[in-house]
């Protein structure tokens, strides 16, 4: 019995020492197992939630003012400034797919991060000079002039698409280093984790506020000029905190191309492709579950057969073939090629959602400039201030499904994130069209007022009346935005955690072209038919028709996601004990030098 119980204790001891440790294949700053007390989690989160905070104030002060600035400094017509806001927002968005390939497979999300920044931090630098320097002013003496130098035009666009090239490596690094905080094999760090991309939501929140309230207040009471010195202090105080907080993060160390095993997953299928799919899942290939391995095993899936072929030991024990990453793959391997391409048709099907967020940055922020702003004491609201009553609408929508949804429907379906990802995406989804019908209400009621009294317009309507549109997309990207970030984060390949979060913003970057394209065509179409719903106003413009048209597309591509939903396989990782690993070699499970 004594003997029973010393066992006992000294396991338990085990168990207390290896938990100090974390094991999911990360390092310390030293390049050393991590210590789990003194890295990772909030205490590590905090310093990178601060610089996506000032990330996000530049960003969202200059993409909500980015269609006035064109209009009113560059005189540019509404079509033309549309579109392109639309191609800024949509290389933004889809550069991450290249800023986050290169952190995950040779620099790290650490200094990806850091080099991002400094490359933002330029293109912000540049943006300012674009404005005080006297030979690339847009006019000698205003900022108002009929047509601004041709110099002018070139820094300011050089400028921006510095701030996009930046924000295509800072992005997917920066969310994903955050997440990478939180050991997912640690019940507490996991649940914290799926918390984390709510309150890393809220954080992007704030920023868009500051953004769009009091920075967008300076740039229309002001100049644009103090905004962007605004713009640059931040992200510069934001980039050294990020830096003070080096010693207690947790780092990945990057493990070359992801994409490389997928493609020879793919070559071993296509050259086995003779041979018959395997009738039991232990006939396919796996290496051995060695001690003190990081690697997460994904379970066999009976989708995509034909990729299983990939995974078949032709000559069993033939060294060569084992050895040949061309000739034959892991199970697990095969399993990471189908995770991504079962993400395709879902990502595919989220592009008419960002069809309609896009909207909120041109033609919502145009429409608030027609309206009356006028509010207590004669104070005017400026345009792109509107915006954040959607950024109010996502933090109410985070906070309530975080804290009263989750703990509720977790004990209702016992369910620990409460629903699974896309039925909250789905959720979100349906707001978007909501949001285009009550839009598209609202457009024809500020026509209908035009066309009562011309002269005086629209400003017998308050700016107010688009407060349920931009509330209800808030709602809606509070759900399907936040959705989609822990969506494509989870169900990649570990080893491509950045890339996930670029496919994510690849979504937006998608949508906004693709809404380019779709004002293009039907500016053509409605041409033919007397009257372009895109005139060179607001008021000679139909937006109430394209609206409804952005609520048809949304609704019907509804129907087509809830059908690819229904069918989707989730990532089935299978379950190590690390304890296991942790008492088999211990002078392997701590202290080992990696270079980060």
């Amino acid at each position: 019995m004594e003997k029973l119980n010393l066992e006992i204790t000294q396991r338990d001891q085990s168990d207390d020492e290896m938990m100090k440790w974390v094991h999911d294949s990360s390092v310390d700053h030293r390049g050393r197992v991590p210590l789990r007390a003194s890295t990772g989690t909030w205490k590590a989160a905090f310093f990178i939630i601060v610089i996506e905070t000032g990330e996000r104030l530049s960003y969202f002060g200059i993409a909500t003012s980015l269609v006035i600035y064109l209009t009113k400094v560059m005189h540019q017509d509404l079509k033309t400034a549309a579109r392109n806001v639309n191609y800024w927002t949509g290389v933004t968005t889809l550069m991450p797919l290249f800023g986050g390939f290169i952190a995950d497979a040779y620099l790290g999300r650490y200094f990806s991060v850091l080099a991002s920044s400094i490359v933002y931090l330029m293109g912000l630098v540049l943006l300012t000079l674009s404005w005080f320097l006297p030979g690339l002013r847009p006019c000698d003496h205003a900022s108002m002039c009929s047509e601004p130098r041709r110099i002018h035009e070139v820094v300011f666009f050089l400028a921006i698409y510095l701030i996009s090239f930046g924000t295509g490596g800072l992005k997917p690094s920066l969310e994903s280093f955050g997440a990478d905080q939180f050991d997912e094999d640690h019940d507490e760090e996991k649940r914290q984790k799926m918390s984390f991309f709510n309150w890393w939501n809220c954080a992007l929140c704030c920023g868009l506020v500051l953004g769009v309230t009091l920075v967008v207040y300076i740039q229309d009471n002001a100049n644009w000029g103090v905004a962007d010195i605004i713009f640059t202090g931040v992200i510069a105080v934001s980039l050294l905190i990020f830096i003070i907080g080096r010693p207690f993060y947790r780092y990945r160390v990057p493990t070359g191309s992801p994409l490389t095993p997928m493609l020879q997953v793919l070559v071993a299928a296509i050259s086995k492709r003779k041979l018959p799919c395997p009738s039991c899942p232990s006939q396919l290939y796996e290496v051995p579950k060695s001690h003190c391995s990081n690697t997460r095993f994904l379970s066999h899936t009976k989708k995509l057969k034909f990729l299983d072929k990939a995974a078949i030991l032709v000559n069993d024990g033939n060294k060569a073939e084992k050895e040949s990453p061309w000739k034959l793959a892991t199970v697990t391997e095969v399993e990471e090629m189908k995770l991504i391409i079962n993400m395709i048709p879902i990502w595919v099907s989220t592009l008419p959602f960002g069809i309609c967020a896009a909207q909120t940055s041109t033609f919502f922020i145009k429409q608030g400039t027609t309206l009356n702003r006028k509010i207590v004491n004669g104070f005017e609201v400026p345009p792109a201030s509107i915006l954040t009553i959607a950024a109010f609408g996502m933090i109410i929508s985070v906070a309530i499904y975080d804290k009263i949804l989750v703990p509720f429907l977790r004990r209702l379906t016992e369910n620990e994130r409460g629903i699974n990802i896309l039925k909250r995406i789905g959720i979100g989804m349906l707001f978007s069209v909501t949001t285009m019908i009550v839009a598209a209400l609202v457009e024809k009621k500020r026509l209908d007022a035009v066309e009562r009294d011309p002269l005086k317009g629209s400003l017998s309507m308050s700016v107010f009346w688009l407060a349920p549109q931009f509330l209800i997309i808030g709602f809606g990207d509070g759900l399907t935005l936040v959705g989609l970030q822990e969506y494509f984060y989870d169900q990649v390949p570990d080893s491509m955690r950045s890339l996930g979060i670029a496919f994510y913003l690849s979504v937006i970057g998608a949508a906004s072209f693709l809404s380019s394209m779709l004002i293009t065509i039907v500016d053509h179409i409605t041409k033919k038919s007397g009257r372009s719903w895109f005139g060179k106003d607001l008021n000679t413009s139909r937006l109430d028709k394209f609206y409804w048209l952005l609520a048809g597309i949304a609704m019907v591509n509804l129907f087509f996601y809830v059908f690819l939903a229904r069918r989707y396989s989730y990532k089935n990782v299978q379950k190590v004990a690390v304890a296991d690993c942790y008492e088999g070699n211990k002078s392997d499970c701590a202290g080992v030098e990696t270079k980060v």
